[in-house]
């Protein structure tokens, strides 16, 4: 991996959704999330490293008391379709138990990771657990999970940005990008 090769998938992909959107769509998912949760002191669990910007954007804008982690689980490790999981860092029994838990991922694409998560998060015995994404990607099949919150919808193409990497580049885009079909 270099520099001219991340500028190259830069300059030949299409633009789905630019900043000033994904800042508006980013403040009304706070707001949601804000009313929904606005009572119950959660324990929010950002997903590493994908939602680090969703994660570090939203948190300024929520209105009330949390408790923030993080965990780590992938599939993708740098490739453009997922694996096995691999978990980095696991979430704690002790921190979940008996909490309303907010996971917070980049996005909802197929839907398996963040059902692993939520399922493990629940099995540690969190009393609540809500999702909020970003994105979630439209697909015609069925998805083994929803999420409680998105941000935006994105088309059933390989997107970037804003948290959302190819190979391994772009996640610090403030828009969000595809890649040509």
């Amino acid at each position: 991996m270099n520099a001219k090769e991340g500028s190259l998938i830069l300059q030949s992909a299409d633009l789905i959704h630019d900043e000033v959107y994904c800042q508006e769509k980013l403040i009304q998912t706070a707001d949601e999330i804000s009313d929904a949760l606005c009572n119950s002191f959660p324990l929010v669990l950002s997903i590493m490293g994908g939602a680090v910007i969703f994660t570090g954007q939203l948190l300024p804008l929520l209105r009330f008391p949390l408790e923030f982690d993080y965990i780590h689980v992938t599939r993708y490790q740098k490739e453009l379709s997922g694996g096995q999981f691999k978990w980095f860092k696991y979430p704690s029994e002790e921190v979940v138990k008996q909490r309303t838990v907010l996971i917070l991922d980049d996005i909802l694409d197929e839907g398996h990771t963040l059902f692993e998560v939520k399922s493990t998060v629940l099995e540690l015995g969190a009393e609540k657990c809500y999702i909020a994404v970003f994105a979630e990607k439209e697909l015609v099949s069925k998805k083994p999970i929803q999420a409680d919150f998105v941000g935006l919808k994105v088309p059933n193409r390989y997107v970037f940005g804003y948290g959302m990497d190819v190979k391994g580049y772009w996640r610090n885009l403030p828009a969000i990008y595809a890649l040509k079909e």
